[in-house]
């Protein structure tokens, strides 16, 4: 006979936990339906009962009918799937694997970054409290500089003489 196959134990909170709250009553009962399925699959021996053969040979005279149904009996076999999937499942898990490593190490990256900038902002002045010096000092690209890059009003990367405009087509003379 095939032999059982016993699911591993499931984690049904890890996978609660990621459910949706707008879907939480199917998962519910998905998960009644899955452990009452198991349930009554565990219900059952793994091997089919045993048959007294020598009683139905002395209560049924016709001759070679229990030896017919006892070879029968016998040499049937379940035929059970072969399982050709989960070879492919571990291989998914293994590139997913990967994929979630070089995520959390680019994800890391970023946000030692971030708290770079973030400490950056926190020592700064507050805006409130800056003059056009510490403005100036803070941010020298942005800030007006009057006296090394004189700009005119309003004072617009747009409004000063010799501006080319990045996204304008280049015309090809």
């Amino acid at each position: 006979m095939s032999k059982r196959l016993i699911p591993k134990a499931f984690n049904w909170s890890a996978l609660a936990e990621r459910v949706p709250p707008h879907q939480k009553q199917q998962f519910n009962m998905f998960k009644v339906l899955s452990e009452g399925y198991l349930s009554r699959v565990l219900a059952y021996p793994e091997e089919p009962p045993k048959i007294d053969w020598t009683s139905y040979e002395k209560n049924i005279h016709l001759p070679g009918l229990v030896a017919d149904f006892r070879k029968q009996y016998e040499t049937l076999k379940v035929p059970y799937p072969p399982d050709t999937v989960t070879s492919k499942i571990t291989e998914q898990e293994k590139q997913l694997q990967v994929e979630i490593q070089n995520i959390k190490t680019e994800s890391n990256a970023r946000i030692a970054e971030y708290k770079k900038q973030i400490d950056h902002l926190l020592s700064l002045l507050p805006f409130d409290q800056m003059t056009m010096e510490d403005f100036k000092d803070a941010y020298p690209d942005i800030a007006i500089d009057p006296l090394n890059k004189p700009t005119f009003w309003p004072h617009n990367p747009e409004e000063q003489p010799g501006y080319v405009d990045k996204d304008a087509p280049q015309s090809g003379h």
